[in-house]
C-alpha cells in the first residue's frame, strides 16, 4: 500500500511540473546584448496589425533575416491606435503579436518587444501615459513566462513634451509595472530628446535594477542621413555624401562619448536605431552604415538597423532580395 501511495504521489508531482509552464531564464544584460549582436527593426508600418491578409512582411521573412546574418529583430508597436476606451489591447492584435513573436523565436531571433508611439507621447505625455502603463500591464502579463529571448523596451525616442525629468519620473513609474510580473526580463530604456546621445548624461536608471540595457539612437550628421525625408523640412538637399577621415573621427568620437557613459554607469548598450534615407548616395549610405555598425560592434554593443521595409530599405520585399550594399555593410562576406 505505501509504495503504490509513493507511486501515487511520484505521478502526482510529475504532472504538476509538466503542467507549470516553464519561467523565464534569468540571463544578464550584458550576455543579452552579446545574444543579439546585430538586429534590423521590423514591421513598424506593415498593413499586417490591421488586416494580416494584407501583410507585406511574411512570417518567412524571420528565416530570411537569420539566414541573413542577424540576431535579432526590433518590433516597432504602434499599439494606442489598437486600444479601446478602456485602453484594453485589441485580442485580434494580441493574436497577430503572439504570432510574430513566436514565428521570430522559432529562428532564435532575439525579439525586442518595442512600443513605439513616440509621437503620441511627445506631443500629448498626459494622454499617453495610461496608455503606456496599460500596455505594459498587458503585454508584461501575456509574455510573462516568454523565453529570456523576449526583450522589452519601454518607449521609442520619448521628445518634445516629454523631457528628460518627465521621462526619468515616467522610467520610475513603468519598471515597476513591467517587475510585477518580469521582475528579471531584461528591458531596454533610452535618453529623452529622441534617444539622443548627448542627453545619456540627463538619463536616470535605477541603480538597484540590474536587468537594463540603455539605448541610443545615431542619425548624425541629419543633412546627410535624412536628405531628401519628406517628413524633416530642415534637411531637404540632396546630394550630401558620406565618408571623409573628418566625418569618420566625428562618429567615432561620438560613440567613444557613449562608451564612457556605458562604463561609468556600468550599463551594457543598444544602438537601436542607425542608417541613411534611400535618397542618398548609395555608396555613402553603405560606407556610413558598415561604419556605424562596426564601430558599435568594436565596444561590444548590439545594434539595430532601421529598417528592413519602407524606407532606409534593407529588403526589397518586391523582389524578394536583400539590398546588397546595405546589407553586405551590415554583415559584410
Amino acid at each position: 500500500m505505501l509504495k503504490a501511495l509513493q507511486a501515487l504521489t511520484a505521478c502526482v508531482l510529475l504532472s504538476a511540473m509538466v503542467a507549470t509552464p516553464a519561467v523565464a531564464r534569468e540571463i544578464s544584460p550584458q550576455d543579452q546584448v552579446k545574444a543579439m549582436t546585430r538586429g534590423i527593426n521590423v514591421l513598424g508600418y506593415d498593413p499586417i496589425w490591421k488586416d494580416p491578409a494584407q501583410a507585406r512582411f511574411q512570417m518567412r521573412h524571420f528565416q530570411v533575416i537569420k539566414d541573413g546574418g542577424f540576431d535579432a529583430v526590433r518590433i516597432n508597436l504602434h499599439a494606442f491606435s489598437h486600444m479601446d476606451a478602456d485602453n484594453r489591447l485589441d485580442p485580434a492584435w494580441l493574436a497577430t503579436l503572439d504570432r510574430v513573436v513566436k514565428s521570430a523565436l522559432d529562428q532564435k531571433l532575439t525579439v525586442i518587444l518595442d512600443e513605439h508611439n513616440f509621437g503620441d507621447c511627445g506631443d500629448d505625455p498626459a494622454a499617453c501615459k495610461p496608455k503606456l502603463i496599460a500596455f505594459w500591464k498587458q503585454v508584461g502579463e501575456r509574455y510573462k513566462d516568454a523565453p529570456d529571448g523576449v526583450v522589452f523596451e519601454l518607449l521609442n525616442e520619448p521628445n518634445k513634451g516629454l523631457t528628460d525629468d518627465l521621462w526619468n519620473s515616467w522610467i520610475a513609474e513603468l519598471l515597476p509595472v513591467v517587475r510585477a510580473t518580469n521582475p528579471t526580463r531584461n528591458v531596454i530604456v533610452g535618453p529623452a530628446f529622441w534617444n539622443n546621445i548627448d542627453h545619456l548624461k540627463q538619463l536616470k536608471l535605477p541603480v538597484e535594477d540590474r536587468h537594463l540595457i540603455a539605448t541610443v539612437h545615431y542619425y548624425l550628421p541629419m543633412e546627410f542621413t535624412h536628405q531628401g525625408a519628406p517628413w524633416n523640412p530642415a534637411t531637404p538637399k540632396t546630394g550630401v555624401t558620406w565618408g571623409t577621415d573628418a566625418e569618420r573621427q566625428r562618429m567615432e568620437t561620438d560613440f567613444d562619448g557613449v562608451q564612457a557613459w556605458a562604463k561609468a554607469n556600468d550599463r551594457p548598450m543598444l544602438l537601436g536605431e542607425f542608417g541613411a534615407y534611400d535618397k542618398g548616395d548609395m555608396a555613402s549610405r553603405a560606407a556610413y552604415t558598415a561604419a556605424a555598425a562596426r564601430e558599435a560592434e568594436a565596444r561590444g554593443w548590439a545594434w539595430s538597423y532601421w529598417q528592413f521595409d519602407s524606407d532606409f530599405i534593407a529588403y526589397d520585399i518586391k523582389a524578394d532580395a536583400w539590398v546588397a550594399p546595405i546589407h553586405d555593410a551590415l554583415v559584410p562576406k
